[in-house]
């Protein structure tokens, strides 16, 4: 195969050993795609990978490229793929342990790759699937929430809490949530109501929600407790070993990492094209200049407020 580039590097560490450098892309195996990237999406995920934290999953082979969620065009594909065929427009995202969405070229599982709806972007369909996929799961699946009922989102303007408000009221559930102060008209245009601050008491929303989304893993769980009505649930996507135990203690409090479903990331691209759904994007570099914006995003958490594209021309 062709030589491409992607961003890749050969030890664990920090963004300084980010490498933009040739690469020659695997042939799809069994159940894959080869995807030629139009868009890719940063996540922190990928900085977390690329730092060690997550090398009991993802191996010490290396070189290994950098990224996850992409958009693109199907170059290839393995044996055994009928879903999807050369040529077909689509979203999705990389394997944790094979990752290499920075890229010109990419290989990922067919179930984990869904077909982009045409109104959408290259930009705006790279930036869905691990936090639409996040959002839809939280909400829709462990939150099991219906129409009428009620969700406290905290973080509600990150990239999950906001695709999981959008998600909870396009579904007719009400959405409250919380956000740096300064932001909180933002928040109020999307029909969250009410709207608090990161240091609100929560008791003066005491036993208004059905479920407790804690998208930034920084709530109290007392304070998360007393917002929920009997019965309630309250949802964490930050796991640790301690918050492994209590969710199997205390069935309220359950702890969520996001699965791969073609159904759901269906769900999730197919409300993106319908409206119900959108993410900003703060921001659009060319791969050849990725490394510096990358550095700069987990540095410094810069740019706020959306995501950081990656697009290869």
């Amino acid at each position: 195969m062709t030589t491409l580039k992607r961003i890749q590097y050969h030890r664990y560490g920090g963004p300084e050993l980010m490498r933009y450098e040739d690469f020659e892309p695997a042939r799809p195996g069994p159940g894959e795609v080869l995807v030629r990237v139009k868009a890719a999406a940063a996540n922190p995920m990928d900085w977390k990978i690329r730092n060690g934290e997550l090398k009991i999953m993802t191996g010490r082979k290396f070189p290994r490229g950098l990224g996850h969620d992409f958009s693109g065009v199907v170059a290839a594909v393995g044996d055994g793929v009928t879903r999807l065929g050369i040529g077909d427009e689509v979203l999705g995202g990389a394997s944790i342990k094979a990752a290499g969405a920075f890229a010109e070229m990419v290989v990922a599982e067919e179930k984990a790759v869904v077909r982009k709806p045409a109104n959408l972007t290259w930009e705006e369909a790279a930036a869905l699937p691990i936090v639409g996929l996040t959002a839809f799961q939280a909400v829709i699946g462990k939150g099991r929430l219906q129409a009428g009922q009620s969700v406290f989102v905290h973080g509600c303007l990150g990239g999950v809490g906001r695709s999981a408000a959008q998600i909870a009221l396009a579904h007719g559930v009400s959405v409250g949530g919380s956000c740096r102060g300064i932001a909180a008209h933002e928040a109020h245009d999307l029909g969250i109501a009410p709207v608090v601050g990161f240091d609100f008491d929560a008791t003066k929303l005491a036993g208004r929600f059905d479920v407790v989304f804690d998208t930034a893993g920084t709530l109290p769980v007392r304070a998360a407790r007393t917002l929920l009505r009997p019965g309630g649930r309250i949802i964490d996507i930050n796991p640790t070993a301690g918050k492994f135990v209590r969710s199997t203690l205390q069935g309220s409090y359950q702890v969520l990492i996001a699965k791969t479903s073609v159904e759901d990331l269906d769900a999730v691209a197919q409300a993106a094209g319908q409206g119900a759904l959108r993410l900003p994007v703060a921001r659009v570099v060319p791969l050849g200049q990725a490394i510096e914006a990358l550095t700069e995003l987990e540095r410094d958490r810069t740019p706020k407020g959306g995501k950081l594209i990656i697009t290869t021309g």
